[in-house]
């Protein structure tokens, strides 16, 4: 589903953002990167959904080479990718709604189904009852959930999610897990860039460790009795 052959790329001449990455993540797979800040995770999560070209090596999304694909081509190949950004990027004039749905609008979706399907993902979420609010009336942890919303609303192949935990309680942080966990069951490939070892630690799943721009560590899922019911 993923795959990264021999990836640089250096902002500047004398600041490697990435180095010499290999990386393989087969479809269906839940994927954890950590690492200190600076360390190339965002780079990494930019790079997957073609915000950023490397300097050298090869990026495989689906079997695509995105690094030769056309700009003009990119819209199409990002309708597999669900986004959660770490500032969650929400248009704050507009509605919880409207927020959740313009991810089916633009994807062409008729407009009975887009209603049905985005109150749908709102219900799932926790947050159907502020649909009509517009999402700056909207707590920290609320807001985190539009924004999942609108990533996993049409079932995307990927979903690629930056530090979706932050300044978030235990609590909401269990939840936001769980949703992670729901779509991967569903067969989304999920790829989260986390500093929170909690998050990492009860969850079992793969965790490949970043530093300056490297790779340093890879672990495979643990076997835990908790995986058996996932």
């Amino acid at each position: 589903m993923i795959q990264l052959h021999t990836v640089s790329l250096a902002y500047q001449q004398d600041a490697s953002a990435l180095h010499n990455i290999n990386l393989h993540i087969g479809k269906g797979e839940f994927v954890f990167l950590t690492g200190p800040s600076g360390a190339g995770k965002t780079t990494l999560l930019r790079l997957l959904y073609g915000a950023l070209t490397p300097n050298s090596g090869q990026v495989l999304i689906d079997g695509q080479n995105i690094t030769r694909l056309a700009p003009s081509h990119l819209p199409l190949l990002r309708r597999s990718i669900g986004v959660v950004f770490q500032d969650f990027k929400l248009l704050h004039s507009r509605t919880v709604f409207e927020n959740v749905a313009i991810t089916l609008e633009v994807l062409g979706w008729g407009r009975a189904d887009i209603g049905k399907k985005t109150m749908h993902i709102l219900k799932q979420m926790g947050i159907e009852s502020k649909y009509n609010l517009t999402t700056q009336r909207l707590s920290g942890g609320e807001q985190q959930r539009v924004a999942l919303a609108r990533a996993l609303v049409n079932d995307p192949k990927i979903l690629l999610a930056d530090e979706p935990t932050g300044n978030l309680d235990d609590a909401n942080k269990n939840q936001i897990l769980n949703i992670f966990k729901e779509a991967n069951i569903r067969g989304t490939t999920v790829v989260v860039a986390t500093h929170d070892r909690r998050l990492i630690d009860q969850s079992h799943k793969r965790l490949i460790t970043l530093s300056k721009g490297e790779i340093v560590e890879q672990v495979e899922k643990e076997t835990a009795r908790g995986d058996q019911n996932e």
